[in-house]
């Protein structure tokens, strides 16, 4: 029995796994897993750890990476919507949003042409309405072509999130229009970067879905560890036993106190499987 039995580590993957703002930025291709957090990853797992990916991305925009990257486990996909198992090729749980959900994205869209959302549909399609630079670019790092619709309500369902793209300043006023609406209480309403804001049904979050990833492994809750840099990483961040955060993290992330290691730059991963290994010597 490996020292990694019945332990759980869960990453995300911009910007932490491997950093991907250069790729957005200025359209560059994602750059491949670092050989340091690979051979970190791949130590792990051989001493019997479970390793999952939980991401903000959608099956579409996630399944082509996944494959440059040594998972072991489910992994957490759709930004806490999904888990999702890419060993066999199946959603082992899901958290969608409503139909009602389409007709109130589209009242922000009204009151705010200047946003544009991508619509993340549960199997392998991503519909944007109102495109606009922003999904242009998000698009390039995805990879992933967006089948352009009207109007929300033309979207089909089921739909795992909403991701309104625009300015920060323009997205802090579509997050005042929801509140403002009395719908807050319905969604999950985080800030994966400047220009993204993500909603998903309540209870969708890293967070919740990895606590139910642990459940499905039978790994306890002192066993479970994360990784993140940004706000939608907080939830896991704070169900784990201990987080960590590459030194890139955004400020509210470092303010939650998890342990800092490298940035996503270098080998973060390795640095905070290298403490792992003094935990469970």
């Amino acid at each position: 029995m490996g020292k990694f039995e019945g332990v759980l580590l869960a990453s995300d993957f911009d910007n932490t796994l491997i950093y991907t703002e250069d790729a957005l930025r200025t359209g560059k291709p994602i750059p491949p897993l670092s050989k340091g957090n690979r051979a970190a990853l791949e130590s792990f797992m051989a001493q019997g750890g479970h390793f999952a990916v939980a991401t903000g991305r959608a099956l579409p925009a996630f399944e082509k990476l996944a494959p440059m990257i040594p998972i072991n486990t489910p992994c957490v996909i759709c930004n806490g919507a999904a888990i999702y198992d890419f060993a066999t090729g199946e959603y082992l749980e899901t958290a969608l949003l409503s139909e009602e959900s389409r007709e109130r994205g589209q009242q922000v869209l009204d009151a705010f042409p200047q946003v544009g959302v991508e619509a993340y549909h549960v199997e392998n399609v991503i519909h944007a309405v109102q495109v606009n630079g922003f999904i242009r670019a998000h698009e390039h790092l995805t990879g992933v072509r967006v089948e352009e619709k009207a109007s929300l309500p033309d979207v089909p369902l089921p739909l795992g999130k909403l991701l309104f793209e625009a300015e920060h300043e323009n997205l802090i006023q579509v997050e005042q229009f929801i509140r403002g609406h009395g719908w807050a209480s319905d969604y999950e309403l985080i800030y994966s970067g400047k220009s993204l804001l993500e909603m998903t049904a309540r209870g969708a979050s890293k967070g919740g879905m990895l606590r139910k990833l642990a459940e499905r492994l039978g790994v306890a809750p002192e066993n479970v560890y994360a990784v993140g840099d940004e706000g939608n990483d907080l939830s896991m961040l704070e169900l784990a036993a201990v987080g960590f955060a590459p030194a890139n993290c955004v400020l509210s992330v470092r303010q939650s106190g998890p342990r800092i290691v490298c940035d996503a730059h270098g080998d973060a991963l390795a640095e905070v499987i290298a403490a792992l290994e003094e935990r469970y010597l």
